[in-house]
């Protein structure tokens, strides 16, 4: 009886841990290699559909054709529209609004012209519009929201923004938005609230503080206000809850030195300022008081952090922390909103783009480095009144990129209580399972299947990979193989697979 007993426990133990783990129910291939194509994806949450824009290098030639191209829920192919480009035009992103993708274009020299393809992504029906702008050095956000698009640029070391009317072929610069570098800023398009937040750092040498301006989908600034602190805090970054309901305000903030990030702030922007300018519902939030920020490092270490911390407080005096934070747009949830925030170390070297959210202010310091290097993502969970519910940690594993970009994604799964963090580790697709507070691993990772059938297959040489949110509790993993079949033929593909947490089993 013992010995049948055994197996029947590692079976159910079995059926158990297989029912937590993910689904690729699908699976795209496009015989394109990366030495002569550029793929850029558009989810669709609407419709859980797909827009590629594919660029192919034409044999024998130095030009390029382009085509945006629709796939479904089970990435079967929708139609294809073939997309004519202005000579002197190079892509540059992708932005979507609805059911409509946007692709913005640059000139290759020193033109002054922007070239926007319009695509409803429902017919595959293609509108172009052509833009005189100013001498525009750098683009750093490409939004939409109601024909309207919404460019943060740099025009004579100032950052400002453009607002290019859709429907009258209209460009002009938004005299709200106008900062003076350096500076750090956060850019969104909230379609719930219908409007549009920019987020600013400002400093005097001593304190630094946020500027948070509300525009219409019109480009009328609605609202204009600034967050300090009375303390020695100095704010460097947030993000705005989006929809109506709340106006909460979640950020990082320093002590000092404000190349590194102390903690997480909250402030409710419903509440009036003090005659001094700062808010009483600000609450910080230090790392060293979170309960797994410190779970990248080993537990005899985290306890000598968090000793030493208090250690210090005691007499009045705080422990330095030197991280850099990259956050995530605020997920809502049904009790508050969800903040991600990817802790990363940097070397300077080569000049990259800038990214926004980051908490490294633009024009600080040339923005030059040779690549990055996640070591863990934090999530958290507050409630509508900003109050800190849970926080977790995804430790991460060579998670390494040249350009600074998010490389964790987040998604709600079906029970409606837990979370899953996802990301793509060459050959593997690491994941961790949130539940609150609750510890878990941070291990748990199965292979990129290159085959829906039962060949067997090996990919080599990934480049170019990632993985996107798309809807409900999937994602898309991305990115060029060379796949080696046993019995078959080598190929070289672009591929994308569904991702799917939706048959996780409440626990």
């Amino acid at each position: 009886m013992k010995l049948f007993l055994l197996p029947l426990l590692w079976l159910c133990i079995g059926s158990a841990l297989a029912a937590e783990e993910p689904t690729q129910p699908a699976r795209l291939e496009l015989p394109l290699d990366a030495y002569n194509s550029e793929v850029s994806i558009q989810p669709l949450p609407a419709d859980s559909s797909v827009v590629l824009l594919v660029e192919q290098l034409k044999p024998g030639a130095f030009t390029t054709t382009l085509s945006f191209q629709k796939y479904d829920y089970q990435l079967r192919p929708v139609w294809s529209s073939p997309l004519e480009v202005p000579k002197g035009f190079s892509f540059d992103r992708l932005t979507s609004d609805g059911m409509t993708v946007y692709a913005l274009f640059r000139p290759d020299l020193l033109g002054k012209q922007l070239w926007i393809a319009e695509l409803d992504a429902q017919t595959g029906v293609l509108y172009a519009h052509m833009f005189e702008a100013e001498d525009v050095r750098s683009i750093y956000d490409f939004r939409v929201l109601r024909g309207q698009a919404f460019l943060t640029v740099m025009v004579e070391n100032h950052l400002t923004a453009l607002l290019l009317n859709l429907r009258r072929n209209r460009i002009s610069a938004l005299p709200a938005i106008y900062e003076q570098l350096p500076t750090n800023f956060t850019f969104a398009v909230d379609p719930l609230a219908q409007r549009v937040d920019f987020i600013s750092s400002q400093t005097n040498g001593y304190k630094t503080r946020l500027q948070v301006k509300e525009l219409s989908a019109e480009g009328q600034l609605l609202r204009s206000e600034f967050v300090q602190a009375e303390s020695d805090r100095n704010l460097l970054m947030a993000q705005l809850s989006p929809g109506l309901r709340d106006r909460l305000l979640l950020g990082t903030y320093s002590l000092r030195d404000t190349r590194y990030a102390q903690g997480l702030f909250v402030a409710d922007l419903n509440e009036a300022p003090t005659l001094t300018g700062s808010r009483r519902s600000l609450r910080f939030y230090d790392f060293l008081n979170l309960k797994h920020f410190f779970d990248f490092v080993s537990p005899k270490r985290a306890v000598r952090l968090k000793v030493r911390g208090e250690q210090m407080r005691a007499t009045n005096r705080n422990l330095r922390l030197h991280y850099r934070l990259l956050t995530h747009e605020l997920l809502p949830t049904s009790y508050g909103y969800v903040l991600v925030g990817e802790v990363y170390n940097q070397r300077f070297r080569n000049t990259v783009p800038y990214q926004p959210n980051s908490g490294v202010p633009l024009g600080a310091y040339g923005n030059n480095t040779e690549g990055y290097y996640t070591t863990h993502a934090i999530v958290c969970g507050f409630d509508h009144e900003g109050n800190l519910l849970w926080d977790n940690t995804f430790v991460l594993k060579d998670a390494r990129s040249y350009d600074l970009v998010e490389m964790v994604q987040l998604r709600p799964l079906p029970d409606g209580r837990r979370f899953v963090l996802a990301y793509l580790d060459e050959y593997r697709i690491r994941y961790k399972l949130i539940d609150g507070a609750n510890a878990s691993s941070n291990d748990l990772m199965v292979p990129v299947q290159t085959t829906l059938s039962d060949n067997k297959e090996k990919a080599n040489n990934a480049t170019q990979q990632g993985m996107l949110a798309w809807y409900g509790s999937r994602f898309l993993a991305f990115g060029y193989q060379h796949i080696r079949a046993t019995n078959g033929t080598n190929r070289d593909v672009y591929f994308l697979n569904a991702v799917a947490f939706d048959k996780m089993t409440a626990k």
